[in-house]
Protein backbone atom coordinates (compact mmCIF):
# COMPACT_ATOMS: atom_id res chain seq x y z
CA UNK A 1 0.00 0.00 0.00
CA UNK A 2 1.10 3.23 -0.95
CA UNK A 3 -0.23 4.93 2.66
CA UNK A 4 1.26 8.79 1.28
CA UNK A 5 -1.43 8.67 -1.45
CA UNK A 6 -3.91 6.88 0.32
CA UNK A 7 -3.60 10.01 2.87
CA UNK A 8 -4.35 12.64 0.14
CA UNK A 9 -7.62 10.61 -0.69
CA UNK A 10 -8.80 11.72 2.65
CA UNK A 11 -9.69 15.85 2.74
CA UNK A 12 -10.37 16.19 6.36
CA UNK A 13 -6.62 14.53 7.19
CA UNK A 14 -5.34 18.11 5.62
CA UNK A 15 -6.01 19.83 8.95
CA UNK A 16 -3.92 21.61 10.73
CA UNK A 17 -5.30 21.47 14.81
CA UNK A 18 -3.55 23.66 17.37
CA UNK A 19 -0.89 24.16 15.14
CA UNK A 20 0.05 20.52 14.41
CA UNK A 21 -1.18 18.49 11.82
CA UNK A 22 -4.24 16.11 12.22
CA UNK A 23 -3.70 12.44 13.48
CA UNK A 24 -6.36 10.53 13.26
CA UNK A 25 -6.99 7.71 15.68
CA UNK A 26 -10.40 7.38 16.28
CA UNK A 27 -11.19 5.14 13.18
CA UNK A 28 -12.65 2.52 15.55
CA UNK A 29 -15.65 5.21 16.51
CA UNK A 30 -15.92 6.98 13.36
CA UNK A 31 -13.63 6.64 10.04
CA UNK A 32 -12.88 9.41 7.65
CA UNK A 33 -14.18 9.32 4.05
CA UNK A 34 -12.36 9.83 1.29
CA UNK A 35 -13.09 12.25 -2.28
CA UNK A 36 -14.46 9.62 -3.75
CA UNK A 37 -17.08 8.98 -1.38
CA UNK A 38 -17.91 12.64 -0.50
CA UNK A 39 -17.99 13.15 -4.85
CA UNK A 40 -20.28 10.37 -5.21
CA UNK A 41 -23.12 11.51 -3.00
CA UNK A 42 -22.85 15.08 -4.12
CA UNK A 43 -23.24 13.86 -7.60
CA UNK A 44 -26.03 11.95 -6.68
CA UNK A 45 -27.91 15.13 -4.88
CA UNK A 46 -26.66 17.09 -8.04
CA UNK A 47 -28.30 15.16 -10.88
CA UNK A 48 -30.04 12.10 -9.57
CA UNK A 49 -32.12 12.90 -6.43
CA UNK A 50 -35.95 11.23 -6.51
CA UNK A 51 -37.61 8.83 -4.16
CA UNK A 52 -36.86 5.26 -4.98
CA UNK A 53 -39.09 2.63 -5.45
CA UNK A 54 -41.96 5.57 -6.43
CA UNK A 55 -41.19 6.75 -9.89
CA UNK A 56 -40.99 6.03 -13.63
CA UNK A 57 -39.56 9.30 -14.78
CA UNK A 58 -35.98 9.19 -15.66
CA UNK A 59 -34.20 10.50 -12.35
CA UNK A 60 -36.09 8.33 -10.32
CA UNK A 61 -35.49 5.36 -11.87
CA UNK A 62 -31.29 6.31 -11.93
CA UNK A 63 -31.55 6.76 -8.38
CA UNK A 64 -33.40 3.41 -7.81
CA UNK A 65 -30.27 2.16 -10.18
CA UNK A 66 -28.40 3.28 -8.06
CA UNK A 67 -29.49 2.47 -4.59
CA UNK A 68 -29.95 -1.09 -5.95
CA UNK A 69 -25.96 -0.99 -7.32
CA UNK A 70 -25.15 0.08 -3.69
CA UNK A 71 -27.00 -2.91 -2.11
CA UNK A 72 -25.29 -5.26 -4.33
CA UNK A 73 -21.36 -3.82 -4.01
CA UNK A 74 -22.44 -3.99 -0.31
CA UNK A 75 -23.33 -7.66 -0.31
CA UNK A 76 -20.71 -8.71 -2.76
CA UNK A 77 -18.26 -7.16 -0.40
CA UNK A 78 -19.10 -9.58 2.51
CA UNK A 79 -19.95 -12.35 -0.22
CA UNK A 80 -23.82 -13.05 0.59
CA UNK A 81 -24.96 -15.47 -1.59
CA UNK A 82 -27.51 -13.48 -2.93
CA UNK A 83 -27.24 -9.85 -2.59
CA UNK A 84 -30.50 -8.24 -3.95
CA UNK A 85 -32.91 -9.75 -1.39
CA UNK A 86 -30.56 -10.67 1.69
CA UNK A 87 -28.98 -7.17 1.89
CA UNK A 88 -31.34 -5.37 4.04
CA UNK A 89 -30.37 -1.50 4.70
CA UNK A 90 -30.35 -0.17 8.26
CA UNK A 91 -29.95 3.21 10.14
CA UNK A 92 -26.45 1.40 11.81
CA UNK A 93 -25.49 -2.24 13.09
CA UNK A 94 -26.88 -0.93 16.19
CA UNK A 95 -30.40 -1.34 14.43
CA UNK A 96 -29.31 -4.25 12.72
CA UNK A 97 -29.37 -6.24 15.71
CA UNK A 98 -32.61 -4.64 17.19
CA UNK A 99 -34.06 -5.98 14.03
CA UNK A 100 -33.14 -9.50 14.97
CA UNK A 101 -33.91 -9.07 18.68
CA UNK A 102 -37.25 -7.65 18.08
CA UNK A 103 -38.73 -9.72 14.85
CA UNK A 104 -36.78 -13.19 14.96
CA UNK A 105 -36.33 -12.80 18.49
CA UNK A 106 -39.86 -12.44 19.73
CA UNK A 107 -41.29 -14.39 17.42
CA UNK A 108 -39.03 -17.29 18.12
CA UNK A 109 -37.71 -16.70 21.91
CA UNK A 110 -40.36 -17.81 25.01
CA UNK A 111 -39.05 -18.12 28.27
CA UNK A 112 -36.69 -20.41 29.33
CA UNK A 113 -34.67 -19.66 25.97
CA UNK A 114 -31.25 -18.85 26.16
CA UNK A 115 -29.27 -16.22 24.36
CA UNK A 116 -25.63 -16.68 24.64
CA UNK A 117 -23.03 -13.89 24.75
CA UNK A 118 -19.92 -13.18 25.63
CA UNK A 119 -17.43 -10.40 27.81
CA UNK A 120 -16.74 -8.59 25.35
CA UNK A 121 -20.02 -7.25 23.35
CA UNK A 122 -20.58 -4.11 22.76
CA UNK A 123 -23.91 -2.24 24.38
CA UNK A 124 -25.22 -2.57 20.94
CA UNK A 125 -25.47 -6.61 21.12
CA UNK A 126 -25.93 -6.71 24.42
CA UNK A 127 -28.92 -4.27 25.53
CA UNK A 128 -31.73 -5.59 23.07
CA UNK A 129 -31.13 -8.82 24.37
CA UNK A 130 -31.64 -7.54 28.08
CA UNK A 131 -34.55 -6.08 26.61
CA UNK A 132 -35.59 -9.24 25.65
CA UNK A 133 -34.60 -10.89 28.62
CA UNK A 134 -36.74 -8.45 30.90
CA UNK A 135 -39.96 -8.62 28.04
CA UNK A 136 -40.10 -12.59 27.55
CA UNK A 137 -37.68 -14.23 30.39
CA UNK A 138 -35.04 -15.73 28.44
CA UNK A 139 -31.54 -16.85 29.90
CA UNK A 140 -28.42 -14.76 28.85
CA UNK A 141 -25.34 -16.69 29.23
CA UNK A 142 -21.88 -15.41 28.64
CA UNK A 143 -18.82 -16.35 27.40
CA UNK A 144 -16.04 -15.38 29.81
CA UNK A 145 -13.06 -13.54 28.82
CA UNK A 146 -9.54 -15.21 29.73
CA UNK A 147 -6.15 -12.98 31.53
CA UNK A 148 -4.67 -12.85 27.77
CA UNK A 149 -7.66 -10.90 26.62
CA UNK A 150 -9.06 -13.96 24.54
CA UNK A 151 -12.27 -15.37 24.90
CA UNK A 152 -12.48 -18.62 27.03
CA UNK A 153 -14.28 -21.73 25.11
CA UNK A 154 -13.55 -24.47 28.13
CA UNK A 155 -17.33 -24.74 28.78
CA UNK A 156 -18.33 -23.71 25.21
CA UNK A 157 -20.34 -27.09 24.72
CA UNK A 158 -21.94 -26.68 28.09
CA UNK A 159 -23.00 -23.22 27.57
CA UNK A 160 -24.16 -24.33 24.28
CA UNK A 161 -26.15 -26.81 26.18
CA UNK A 162 -30.13 -25.44 24.72
CA UNK A 163 -29.51 -21.91 23.28
CA UNK A 164 -30.94 -20.66 20.73
CA UNK A 165 -28.74 -17.97 19.31
CA UNK A 166 -25.51 -17.14 20.35
CA UNK A 167 -24.67 -13.24 19.70
CA UNK A 168 -21.26 -12.21 19.12
CA UNK A 169 -18.60 -9.99 18.04
CA UNK A 170 -16.10 -10.31 15.30
CA UNK A 171 -13.52 -8.17 16.87
CA UNK A 172 -13.40 -6.04 20.23
CA UNK A 173 -13.84 -2.65 19.73
CA UNK A 174 -11.95 -2.56 23.05
CA UNK A 175 -9.23 -5.35 22.88
CA UNK A 176 -8.71 -5.67 19.49
CA UNK A 177 -9.24 -9.08 20.03
CA UNK A 178 -10.16 -11.03 16.80
CA UNK A 179 -12.38 -14.13 18.62
CA UNK A 180 -12.37 -17.48 16.63
CA UNK A 181 -15.77 -16.98 15.56
CA UNK A 182 -15.83 -19.86 12.67
CA UNK A 183 -15.34 -22.44 15.50
CA UNK A 184 -17.75 -20.75 17.90
CA UNK A 185 -20.71 -21.02 14.69
CA UNK A 186 -19.58 -24.51 13.70
CA UNK A 187 -20.23 -25.47 17.38
CA UNK A 188 -22.96 -23.46 17.44
CA UNK A 189 -24.54 -24.99 14.74
CA UNK A 190 -23.82 -28.52 15.95
CA UNK A 191 -26.09 -27.50 19.13
CA UNK A 192 -28.63 -26.37 17.22
CA UNK A 193 -28.35 -22.69 17.49
CA UNK A 194 -28.43 -19.67 15.04
CA UNK A 195 -25.30 -17.14 14.93
CA UNK A 196 -25.33 -13.41 14.75
CA UNK A 197 -21.86 -11.39 14.26
CA UNK A 198 -21.63 -7.88 15.30
CA UNK A 199 -19.54 -7.10 12.38
CA UNK A 200 -19.17 -3.07 13.11
CA UNK A 201 -15.58 -3.49 13.50
CA UNK A 202 -13.86 -6.35 11.95
CA UNK A 203 -15.58 -5.86 8.42
CA UNK A 204 -14.06 -2.52 7.63
CA UNK A 205 -10.79 -4.34 8.42
CA UNK A 206 -11.07 -7.52 7.54
CA UNK A 207 -11.88 -9.90 4.11
CA UNK A 208 -15.33 -10.67 5.07
CA UNK A 209 -17.45 -13.58 3.73
CA UNK A 210 -20.33 -14.79 5.51
CA UNK A 211 -19.98 -18.48 4.61
CA UNK A 212 -16.55 -18.52 5.69
CA UNK A 213 -17.54 -16.87 9.04
CA UNK A 214 -20.27 -19.39 9.14
CA UNK A 215 -22.60 -16.70 10.77
CA UNK A 216 -27.19 -16.82 9.92
CA UNK A 217 -27.13 -12.79 10.94
CA UNK A 218 -24.27 -10.13 10.23
CA UNK A 219 -24.15 -6.45 11.52
CA UNK A 220 -22.00 -4.02 10.79
CA UNK A 221 -22.35 0.17 9.75
CA UNK A 222 -21.09 2.33 6.66
CA UNK A 223 -19.94 4.96 8.86
CA UNK A 224 -17.01 2.80 10.22
CA UNK A 225 -15.42 1.41 6.62
CA UNK A 226 -14.79 5.14 5.20
CA UNK A 227 -19.24 5.62 4.16
CA UNK A 228 -21.32 7.68 5.34
CA UNK A 229 -23.30 7.85 9.00
CA UNK A 230 -26.76 7.05 9.04
CA UNK A 231 -26.70 3.81 7.10
CA UNK A 232 -25.74 0.29 7.99
CA UNK A 233 -26.90 -3.77 6.76
CA UNK A 234 -28.62 -6.36 8.20
CA UNK A 235 -27.68 -9.55 6.19
CA UNK A 236 -29.53 -13.10 6.64
CA UNK A 237 -30.09 -16.02 5.09
CA UNK A 238 -33.23 -15.76 3.17
CA UNK A 239 -34.61 -18.38 4.30
CA UNK A 240 -34.56 -16.84 8.03
CA UNK A 241 -35.98 -13.45 6.59
CA UNK A 242 -38.44 -15.01 4.38
CA UNK A 243 -39.91 -16.37 8.01
CA UNK A 244 -39.10 -13.18 10.05
CA UNK A 245 -42.32 -10.47 10.83
CA UNK A 246 -41.32 -7.03 9.85
CA UNK A 247 -39.87 -4.33 11.74
CA UNK A 248 -41.38 -1.26 10.98
CA UNK A 249 -44.51 -0.52 9.29
CA UNK A 250 -45.43 2.39 6.35
CA UNK A 251 -44.83 2.71 3.43
CA UNK A 252 -42.34 0.79 0.70
CA UNK A 253 -42.58 -2.58 2.92
CA UNK A 254 -46.19 -3.69 1.57
CA UNK A 255 -47.24 -5.25 -0.94
CA UNK A 256 -51.07 -4.17 -0.24
CA UNK A 257 -53.04 -2.47 2.94
CA UNK A 258 -56.57 -3.02 3.96
CA UNK A 259 -58.79 -1.97 6.22
CA UNK A 260 -58.91 -5.57 8.06
CA UNK A 261 -54.84 -6.23 7.62
CA UNK A 262 -51.93 -6.03 4.94
CA UNK A 263 -49.42 -8.11 3.11
CA UNK A 264 -45.47 -7.40 3.27
CA UNK A 265 -43.56 -6.40 0.30
CA UNK A 266 -41.00 -8.74 -0.98
CA UNK A 267 -37.52 -9.12 0.27
CA UNK A 268 -35.56 -6.81 0.81
CA UNK A 269 -37.92 -3.77 1.05
CA UNK A 270 -40.10 -5.75 3.56
CA UNK A 271 -37.65 -4.62 6.08
CA UNK A 272 -37.03 -1.11 4.61
CA UNK A 273 -39.95 1.14 5.65
CA UNK A 274 -40.27 4.39 4.63
CA UNK A 275 -37.95 6.48 3.01
CA UNK A 276 -34.39 4.80 2.71
CA UNK A 277 -31.29 6.65 3.15
CA UNK A 278 -30.80 6.80 -0.27
CA UNK A 279 -27.48 9.12 -0.54
CA UNK A 280 -26.31 7.31 2.20
CA UNK A 281 -26.27 4.45 0.24
CA UNK A 282 -24.73 5.54 -2.66
CA UNK A 283 -21.96 6.81 -0.44
CA UNK A 284 -21.61 3.73 1.01
CA UNK A 285 -21.33 1.74 -2.52
CA UNK A 286 -18.55 4.17 -3.28
CA UNK A 287 -17.34 3.45 0.40
CA UNK A 288 -17.05 -0.43 -0.78
CA UNK A 289 -15.62 0.43 -4.50
CA UNK A 290 -12.66 2.37 -2.51
CA UNK A 291 -11.83 -0.60 -0.22
CA UNK A 292 -12.15 -3.21 -3.22
CA UNK A 293 -9.50 -0.78 -5.20
CA UNK A 294 -7.01 -1.05 -2.00
CA UNK A 295 -7.31 -4.67 -1.65
CA UNK A 296 -8.87 -5.63 2.17
CA UNK A 297 -6.40 -8.33 2.22
CA UNK A 298 -3.55 -5.53 1.55
CA UNK A 299 -5.21 -3.88 4.56
CA UNK A 300 -5.12 -6.47 7.00
CA UNK A 301 -1.73 -6.87 6.36
CA UNK A 302 -0.75 -3.04 6.72
CA UNK A 303 -2.95 -2.85 9.83
CA UNK A 304 -1.33 -6.09 11.04
CA UNK A 305 2.66 -4.41 10.66
CA UNK A 306 1.22 -0.85 11.93
CA UNK A 307 -0.13 -2.25 15.20
CA UNK A 308 3.08 -4.67 15.67
CA UNK A 309 5.24 -1.53 15.48
CA UNK A 310 2.61 0.38 17.80
CA UNK A 311 2.92 -2.30 20.58
CA UNK A 312 6.29 -2.90 20.04
CA UNK A 313 7.15 1.57 19.92
CA UNK A 314 4.56 2.00 23.52
CA UNK A 315 6.06 -0.60 25.33
CA UNK A 316 9.62 0.17 24.46
CA UNK A 317 9.35 4.03 25.32
CA UNK A 318 6.52 3.99 28.45
CA UNK A 319 7.20 0.29 29.95
CA UNK A 320 5.23 -0.55 33.14
CA UNK A 321 3.75 3.13 32.82
CA UNK A 322 1.53 2.41 29.94
CA UNK A 323 -0.82 -0.61 30.24
CA UNK A 324 -2.37 -1.63 26.54
CA UNK A 325 -5.70 -3.84 27.03
CA UNK A 326 -5.64 -6.15 24.58
CA UNK A 327 -3.59 -9.26 23.22
CA UNK A 328 0.41 -8.18 23.54
CA UNK A 329 0.70 -9.77 19.71
CA UNK A 330 -1.11 -9.66 16.67
CA UNK A 331 -2.23 -13.17 16.97
CA UNK A 332 -6.02 -13.24 16.19
CA UNK A 333 -5.79 -8.93 16.58
CA UNK A 334 -7.24 -5.93 14.97
CA UNK A 335 -5.73 -2.39 15.44
CA UNK A 336 -7.18 -1.54 18.36
CA UNK A 337 -5.09 0.14 21.58
CA UNK A 338 -6.77 0.97 24.75
CA UNK A 339 -4.70 2.62 26.88
CA UNK A 340 -3.86 3.33 30.36
CA UNK A 341 -1.16 5.58 31.43
CA UNK A 342 0.06 5.63 35.06
CA UNK A 343 -2.49 7.09 36.73
CA UNK A 344 -3.87 10.05 34.69
CA UNK A 345 -7.54 9.71 33.65
CA UNK A 346 -8.25 9.31 30.05
CA UNK A 347 -10.43 12.18 29.36
CA UNK A 348 -7.53 14.14 30.57
CA UNK A 349 -4.68 12.58 28.78
CA UNK A 350 -7.46 12.55 25.41
CA UNK A 351 -7.65 16.26 26.00
CA UNK A 352 -3.81 16.84 26.22
CA UNK A 353 -3.13 14.46 23.60
CA UNK A 354 -5.72 16.84 21.42
CA UNK A 355 -3.67 19.61 21.84
CA UNK A 356 -1.06 18.06 20.11
CA UNK A 357 -3.03 17.38 16.88
CA UNK A 358 -3.51 13.48 18.25
CA UNK A 359 -7.82 12.60 18.36
CA UNK A 360 -8.49 9.52 20.32
CA UNK A 361 -11.46 8.31 21.95
CA UNK A 362 -11.58 8.08 25.99
CA UNK A 363 -14.57 6.68 27.76
CA UNK A 364 -16.45 3.50 28.31
CA UNK A 365 -16.39 2.67 24.76
CA UNK A 366 -20.13 1.45 24.93
CA UNK A 367 -18.84 -1.50 26.87
CA UNK A 368 -19.28 -0.99 30.09
CA UNK A 369 -19.59 -5.32 31.41
CA UNK A 370 -15.84 -5.17 29.95
CA UNK A 371 -14.71 -2.61 31.36
CA UNK A 372 -15.77 -3.84 34.78
CA UNK A 373 -13.96 -6.81 33.98
CA UNK A 374 -10.94 -4.89 33.11
CA UNK A 375 -10.81 -3.31 36.48
CA UNK A 376 -11.07 0.29 35.07
CA UNK A 377 -14.24 2.87 34.38
CA UNK A 378 -12.77 4.23 30.57
CA UNK A 379 -9.55 3.99 28.99
CA UNK A 380 -8.21 6.07 26.47
CA UNK A 381 -8.23 4.04 22.76
CA UNK A 382 -6.16 4.80 19.82
CA UNK A 383 -7.03 2.94 16.64
CA UNK A 384 -6.03 2.28 13.14
CA UNK A 385 -6.85 2.19 9.66
CA UNK A 386 -5.61 2.18 6.11
CA UNK A 387 -4.46 5.92 6.22
CA UNK A 388 -2.43 5.36 9.58
CA UNK A 389 0.57 5.00 9.36
CA UNK A 390 4.30 5.03 11.86
CA UNK A 391 4.68 8.53 11.76
CA UNK A 392 1.34 8.52 13.67
CA UNK A 393 2.32 6.28 16.23
CA UNK A 394 5.24 8.22 16.55
CA UNK A 395 3.26 11.28 16.99
CA UNK A 396 0.69 9.41 19.59
CA UNK A 397 4.18 8.36 21.53
CA UNK A 398 5.35 12.01 21.30
CA UNK A 399 2.17 13.31 22.50
CA UNK A 400 1.91 10.60 25.50
CA UNK A 401 5.47 11.94 26.24
CA UNK A 402 3.86 15.46 26.60
CA UNK A 403 1.11 14.32 28.88
CA UNK A 404 3.46 12.45 31.57
CA UNK A 405 5.79 15.88 31.58
CA UNK A 406 2.54 17.73 31.84
CA UNK A 407 0.75 15.14 34.49
CA UNK A 408 4.62 15.12 36.61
Amino acid sequence: MDIASCKRDFPLLHQIVHGHRLVYLDSASSSQRPQSVLDAMDNYYETTHANVHRGVYAIAEEADRRYEAARTAVGRFIGAPNPAQEVIFTKNATEAVNLVALTWGRQTLKSGDAVLLTDMEHHANLVPWLMLAEERGIELRWIPMGDDYRLDLTDLDRLLDGVKLVACTTMSNVLGTIPPFARIADAAHRAGALVLADGAQSVPHLPTDVRSLGCDFLAFSAHKMLGPTGIGVLWARQELLDSMPPFMGGGGMIADVRRDGFTTNELPWKFEAGTPPIAEAVGFGAAVDYLDAVGMEAIHKHELSLTAYALETLAQRFGDDLRIFGPATTDERGGVLSLAYRDIHPHDLAQVLDQQGVCVRAGHHCAKPLMRRLGVNATARASLYLYNDESDVDTLADALAEAATLFG
